[in-house]
C-alpha cells in the first residue's frame, strides 16, 4: 500500500477559484512545481524501510506459524484472515485518532505498536500465543500507520502537487516489498530471532527519526487550524476543491479495484508455476514491482488529468486485458499480463484515492481510512469469491476458464459503476425538468 490531484473544477493551485468552467480539466504540469520538503523527503525514504522491514517477516508468516509453531492450516488461514482484516478495517480508526492526537503522534503510535509487535515475536518463536498477539499488534500499527503517514504527506498540499507526492509514496512502499522478502530469505527459517530483532532496531530508529519531525505542521489536532487563522488548512486536510463532484463513488469503485486485482496477487502462483518454473515466477514478481515503481510516478500527472470515468475504463480495460493474456498462457501471455495489471493498479489505484480526497472536506487521514476500509472489503471478497471460481475451473479441467471470467467482471466492473452515475443523474434531470415546466407554465 497505499495515495491527489485531480483538476477538480473550481479549484487552483491554492486551494482557490481558477476560473475553469466546470468540468475542464487542465493539462499536466511537467515541471516547475516545488521541490520536496525535508519532512517529506523524509516520510518516503522512512516509507521505504518500513516496507522493507514488514515484508522480510510478513510473507512468511504462514510458514512460521505453520511449520516452526506447529498450527493447523486452517488455524493459520483464521489468523491471516483477522490480521488482514485489522490492517485493512482499522483504517477507519485512524481519522478519529489523527483527530484527537494530531499525524506525527499517530504515526509514532503506529511505530510503537509495530516495534513491540516485531520485538514480541522473539519471544514468540517458542510461543503460539505471543507470535499471534505479536502479529495482531503488527496488523493494528499498519492499520494506523498508513493513513497518517499520507495525510502528513499531503498536509497543506495543493491539488497539483497531490499525484507527484501520492504516487512517490507508492513507489517507495512497493520499492520495500519488493526488496523485503529476498533481503530476509537468508534469515527468516534458519535464524528468524536475529531477523526480528534486526526488524525491531529497524523500527526503533524509524520511529525515532519520526519524533523529530516538524511539529508545527503534524503535532496540531486534524480539524484544528493554526493560530485560529482560517486561511491554513488543518493539518492532515486536504485543501478544498471548491465545487461537488458528481460520478462514481471513489469507494465503491476501490472496493471493485482491489476485488479485482486481488484475483492476480492471490492465483497467480498457483497458476504460472506449474507451467513455467518457480525462478519465471519470481521474475515476474520482480519484474513487476519495478515497472511499478518506476512508472507510476511518470504516469501521476496523466492520471490525474484524466476524467475519472475515463480512467475507470481505461485501468479496468487494462486489468480484463492483463487477465486474459494470463490466461492465453505461456511465458509472454504471464509476462505481458503482469505488465498490463500493472498499468491497471497504476490508473486505478491513484485515480481512487485522488478522487476520494478531491469529494471529501474531512481530514485527510480520514479519507485515506475509509479508502484502506474499502481495499479491505474487496481483498475479503476476492479471496472467498476466488477461492471457489479457481476450484470451479480447476475441477473443470481449464483453469484458463478462470482467468477468462475474472476478465469478463473487469470488463463489466466500469459498466456497472458508470451506469449508477447515470441512473442517479437521471433523477436529478427529471426534476429539473419539471421544475422548468412548472415555471414556464402561464
Amino acid at each position: 500500500m497505499s495515495r491527489r490531484t485531480d483538476g477538480a473544477p473550481g479549484a487552483g493551485a491554492d486551494g482557490g477559484p481558477t476560473g475553469r468552467a466546470p468540468g475542464r480539466r487542465s493539462a499536466p504540469r511537467r515541471a516547475g512545481g516545488p521541490p520536496l520538503t525535508g519532512p517529506q523527503r523524509f516520510l518516503l525514504g522512512g516509507s521505504f524501510l518500513i516496507t522493507l522491514g514488514s515484508f522480510a517477516v510478513l510473507p512468511y508468516m504462514s510458514v512460521l506459524l505453520h511449520q516452526r509453531l506447529g498450527l493447523g492450516l486452517g488455524t493459520v488461514g483464521v489468523v491471516l484472515a483477522v490480521a488482514s482484516l485489522i490492517q485493512f478495517a482499522g483504517g477507519v480508526v485512524a481519522g478519529p485518532v489523527t483527530g484527537r492526537i494530531g499525524l506525527r503522534r499517530a504515526m509514532l503510535l503506529a511505530l510503537g505498536l509495530r516495534t513491540a509487535g516485531f520485538a514480541a515475536f522473539v519471544p514468540g518463536l517458542t510461543s503460539p500465543v505471543l507470535a499471534v498477539g505479536a502479529l495482531l499488534l503488527v496488523s493494528a500499527g499498519a492499520a494506523l500507520y498508513l493513513p497518517a503517514n499520507k495525510a502528513y504527506l499531503v498536509e497543506g498540499a495543493s491539488e497539483e502537487r497531490r499525484p507527484r507526492l501520492l504516487s512517490a509514496s507508492s513507489s517507495a512502499f512497493n520499492a520495500g516489498m519488493a526488496l523485503g522478502p529476498p533481503a530476509a530469505a537468508p534469515l527468516v527459517l534458519g535464524s528468524p530471532g536475529v531477523l526480528f530483532s534486526c526488524v525491531t532496531v529497524l523500527f526503533a530508529l524509524v520511529g525515532a527519526g519520526h519524533a523529530l519531525l516538524p511539529a508545527s505542521a503534524a503535532d496540531r489536532p486534524a480539524g484544528r487550524s493554526s493560530g485560529g487563522s482560517s486561511a491554513a488548512p488543518a493539518a492532515g486536510r486536504a485543501p478544498e476543491s471548491g465545487a461537488p463532484r458528481p460520478g462514481p463513488s471513489p469507494f465503491v469503485a476501490t472496493v471493485l479495484s482491489v476485488y479485482a486485482f486481488m484475483f492476480f496477487q492471490h492465483y497467480l502462483a498457483l497458476y504460472a508455476v506449474p507451467r513455467t518454473s518457480a525462478a519465471f515466477y519470481g521474475a515476474v514478481l520482480a519484474g513487476y514491482a519495478a515497472l511499478l515503481v518506476v512508472a507510476q510516478p511518470l504516469l501521476a500527472e496523466r492520471v490525474a488529468a484524466l476524467g475519472y470515468p475515463a480512467a475507470l475504463r481505461w485501468g479496468f480495460g487494462a486489468m480484463a486485458a492483463g487477465m486474459a493474456a494470463i490466461g492465453a498462457g505461456g511465458h509472454a501471455g504471464i509476462a505481458v499480463g503482469g505488465a498490463l495489471l500493472c498499468l491497471g493498479e497504476i490508473v486505478l489505484f491513484l485515480k481512487n484515492d485522488l478522487e476520494a480526497l478531491a469529494r471529501s472536506s474531512a481530514a485527510a487521514a480520514s479519507v485515506f481510512g475509509r479508502q484502506r476500509l474499502a481495499a479491505g472489503i474487496g481483498a475479503f471478497a476476492s479471496g472467498v469469491v476466488g477461492g471457489q471460481l479457481y476450484g470451479a475451473a480447476e475441477s473443470a479441467g481449464s483453469a484458463r476458464g478462470f482467468w477468462a471470467a475474472v476478465c469478463l467482471q473487469c470488463l463489466l466492473v466500469p459498466v456497472f459503476l458508470l451506469r449508477r452515475r447515470r441512473t442517479a443523474r437521471d433523477p436529478e434531470g427529471s426534476r429539473a425538468g419539471a421544475g422548468q415546466e412548472v415555471r414556464d407554465t402561464p
